[in-house]
C-alpha cells in the first residue's frame, strides 16, 4: 500500500505542533478521513488532558483525550449529562435532537436500556451463534479468489446488515436499507452519500415511515424477542412518544451497524499492516478471542462521545461550566501510553487486550458489546479456516465523520482458498 499517507500523517504533526495551543481543534472531520487526527491528540494527552476549543464547525467544546479522565467523565453522569445528545454534532431538525436512551439520563435512560437488553443477553447470543456463522460462511464461500473486491461492501457490511435485521425482525432482502439509514444518520451533507440537508430529512421520513409500520404490525400481534416486539410491549415503553420510538431505532440501528461492520474492516487492514501479527494469528488460532479486543481498541469505531456539565466544576485543573459541551475521546484514550504499553502498537497477544475504552463506561457501556466481539470472532473462525491470507491492495477509503471511526471501502484480493 505505496501512497501518501506518510507524507500526510507528517503534515498532520507539523501542524498540530505549530498551532497555538488555545486554537487547537481535533474536531475536524477531514482529519479523521485522512487518518492524520493522531498528532493533535498526541499533543492535547501530552500538554492539555483537558482542553477548550473555543472554535469550532460544532461550536465550543472541551476535549478529554486521557484514559482515566474520560472514564472519570463517563461514569459520573450526575455532573456530564447525555443530555440532549451524544455526539459533538448537534441534531438538525424542527424539533430538535431526537429522544433515544443512550441521550438520556436515569432513570429513563435505565429502564428503556432494560427493556431492549435482552435481545443481547448471553442466552440470545446462544442462540445466535449458529445462525451467525452459517451466514458467514454462506459470505466467505461467495468471494471470488484471485480477483480485487471490496471488503467492506461484500463482507463487514453484509454480515453486521444480516445481523441487525435479524435483531429488529426485518425481512433479510430489506438489509441494505438498515445499512444506508445508519449512514445517513451519521453522514455531513456535501461528502458523498447525501449532497443536502434536505435530502437527509427526506430519507429520514422514509426511515421513519418503514419503522412505524413494523410498530404497528408489532403491537397488534403477539410479543416475539426482536428489538420491535420488545419496546412495543415493554410496560414502560409502549407508550412512549413516536419521536422517542423513532429515536430508539436510530440509536440501535447505529450502534449496530458502525461498530461491528468498521472493526471488521479493521481487522484486516490491522493485520496487513502487522504482518508479524498476522503471522502469530495463522500460527495460533487460538488468539482470535484477544485479536478481537487488539482490534476494537485500535479501530476504537466510535471515536468520541459527548456529555453536557450540569453544573460548574473545576475537573484536571480547568473549569467546566454549566451548559458547557464536553466530548470524551475514545480514539485518543485508547492511545494513552500511561494506562496501555505501547498503544500505538498493534499487539494481538497483549496481557489484557480488553482493557480498552471503545465501548465506554459506566450505565452507557455498549449494550452490545458482546455481541460485536461474537461477530468479529466467528468471522474470523470462518476465515482461518478458508484463506490463508487476505490481501489489502490500497489504502482503504475511510468515513468523513468525527464520530464515526471507520471505512467506506477497500479493496483487498484473496490470493487461494486452503
Amino acid at each position: 500500500m505505496a501512497d501518501g499517507s506518510v507524507d500526510i500523517l507528517k503534515d498532520a504533526q507539523a501542524k498540530a505542533y505549530a498551532t497555538p495551543l488555545d486554537e487547537l481543534n481535533p474536531a475536524q472531520p477531514a482529519l479523521f478521513q485522512a487518518n492524520a487526527m493522531w498528532p493533535y491528540f498526541e499533543r492535547l494527552r501530552k500538554e492539555a488532558p483537558v482542553h477548550y476549543t473555543a472554535e469550532s464547525e460544532y461550536g465550543p467544546y472541551w476535549s478529554i483525550t486521557k484514559y482515566n479522565d474520560i472514564m472519570a467523565v463517563d461514569t459520573n453522569h450526575q455532573v456530564f449529562s447525555s443530555e440532549p445528545g451524544i455526539t459533538i454534532a448537534e441534531q438538525t431538525g424542527d424539533e430538535g435532537p431526537l429522544p433515544m436512551f443512550i441521550a438520556m439520563d436515569p432513570p429513563k435512560h435505565d429502564i428503556q436500556r432494560k427493556t431492549v437488553s435482552p435481545a443481547v443477553s448471553p442466552t440470545n447470543l446462544q442462540i445466535l451463534a449458529p445462525l451467525i456463522r452459517e451466514r458467514a460462511a454462506k459470505i466467505l464461500d461467495s468471494l471470488p479468489i484471485g480477483e480485487e473486491f471490496d471488503w467492506v461492501d461484500k463482507v463487514s457490511m453484509e454480515l453486521t446488515a444480516m445481523t441487525l435485521a435479524t435483531l429488529f425482525g426485518v425481512k433479510q432482502e430489506d438489509r441494505r436499507k438498515l445499512t444506508y439509514w445508519s449512514d445517513v444518520v451519521t453522514a455531513a451533507p456535501g461528502h458523498g452519500l447525501i449532497d443536502t440537508l434536505e435530502q437527509k430529512m427526506q430519507i429520514f421520513i422514509e426511515y421513519h415511515a418503514y419503522f412505524t409500520e413494523l410498530w404497528n404490525e408489532r403491537v397488534n400481534a403477539e410479543p416475539t424477542g426482536d428489538l420491535i416486539s420488545m419496546l412495543a410491549h415493554g410496560p414502560e415503553t409502549r407508550n412512549m412518544s413516536p419521536r422517542e420510538y423513532f429515536g430508539n431505532v436510530v440509536l440501535l440501528t447505529v450502534g449496530g451497524n458502525d461498530t461491528t461492520r468498521n472493526t471488521i474492516s479493521g481487522s484486516v487492514l490491522a493485520l496487513n499492516q502487522n504482518p508479524d501479527q498476522y503471522k502469530k494469528l495463522r500460527e495460533n488460532p487460538d488468539l482470535i478471542p484477544s485479536m478481537v479486543s487488539e482490534t476494537i481498541r485500535w479501530q476504537t469505531p466510535l471515536a468520541h462521545m459527548r456529555r453536557r456539565a450540569t453544573q460548574d466544576i473545576e475537573f484536571g485543573g480547568k473549569k467546566i461550566k454549566e451548559g458547557d459541551k464536553v466530548v470524551m475521546w475514545y480514539v485518543s484514550g485508547n492511545r494513552d501510553d500511561e494506562v496501555i504499553e505501547n498503544p500505538n502498537a498493534y499487539i494481538i497477544d497483549r496481557a489484557r487486550p480488553r482493557q480498552h475504552i471503545s465501548f465506554g463506561f459506566g450505565i452507557h457501556r455498549c449494550v452490545g458489546n458482546r455481541l460485536a466481539e461474537l461477530q468479529l470472532q466467528i468471522i474470523w473462525e470462518e476465515i482461518m479456516k478458508r484463506f490463508p491470507d487476505i490481501q489489502v491492495v490500497e489504502e482503504p477509503k475511510r468515513v468523513y465523520s468525527t464520530f464515526v471511526k471507520g471505512y467506506e471501502s477497500m479493496k483487498v484480493v484473496i490470493p487461494k482458498r486452503l
